[in-house]
């Protein structure tokens, strides 16, 4: 049985000394949404579950979470499951909790600008179009948290709404897996060494062979399930 975390009297919150460190991988709940590309976040915060020490899991905040260490360090990893274009309601909340600086966060996600298999790590910066991302800075009211991108590519025609919410190709399933482990490792040199470390690390590092893209149509883009 999962032991129960030790609280604060004074407010609730989880106490201890060590400083915490939360992980947010973005993407869309259930079943219907698992493997799909916009998903990719949470596919890269499922392979640091399996890294890292098991933990204490938890439903709280409208996210899944696993509270976990490395080393010294307490290590939350999240999946909002507001659907995507809400995560900033659950990161938020999740922040709050466990009274995490903007220093000690990271978001990963898909990012359509990036050739498939790409990542790249940033210290800070805009939503580049990524709503998901957009609604992250708007409830916490800043740009200043480090976030690591997986490139999904764009489709060569049409409307991205399909492309995104559809599973990656069987060209692209073949390297996959060699991508988001590349993510984790990106994510865990964050933890370990800080944005800057894990940008020169990972950002100069060529992509894999890039899979052949699906003929799906191109517009607008939109996070939200239809």
């Amino acid at each position: 049985m999962l032991h129960r975390l030790r609280r604060n009297r004074r407010d609730g919150s989880p106490d201890g000394a060590s400083e915490t460190y939360l992980i947010v991988g973005l993407g869309n709940p259930g079943r219907r949404y698992e493997r799909t590309r916009h998903n990719a976040g949470f596919m890269a915060v499922e392979r640091l579950y399996e890294i890292l020490p098991s933990g204490t899991s938890r439903s709280r905040f409208q996210a899944e979470m696993i509270e976990t260490r490395d080393g010294e360090r307490r290590v939350v990893l999240a999946k909002p499951q507001t659907f995507m274009n809400e995560s900033g309601i659950a990161v938020s909340q999740v922040a709050r909790w466990y009274k995490v600086p903007r220093d000690r966060l990271l978001v990963i996600y898909d990012e359509l600008d990036l050739p498939f298999g790409t990542i790249r790590m940033r210290a800070n910066g805009s939503a580049g179009g990524h709503n998901g991302v957009q609604s992250v800075i708007d409830h916490l009211h800043t740009q200043d948290f480090a976030r690591l991108r997986i490139g999904i590519s764009r489709p060569k025609a049409g409307s991205t709404v399909p492309y995104v919410l559809a599973q990656f190709s069987s060209d692209e399933q073949r390297t996959l897996p060699e991508i988001i482990d590349r993510a984790a490792s990106a994510a865990l040199l964050w933890l370990r060494e800080g944005a800057t470390v894990a940008m020169n690390e990972y950002n100069r590092r060529p992509a894999p062979p890039a899979a052949a893209k699906p003929t799906s149509p191109e517009a607008n883009r939109s996070d939200k399930p239809q």
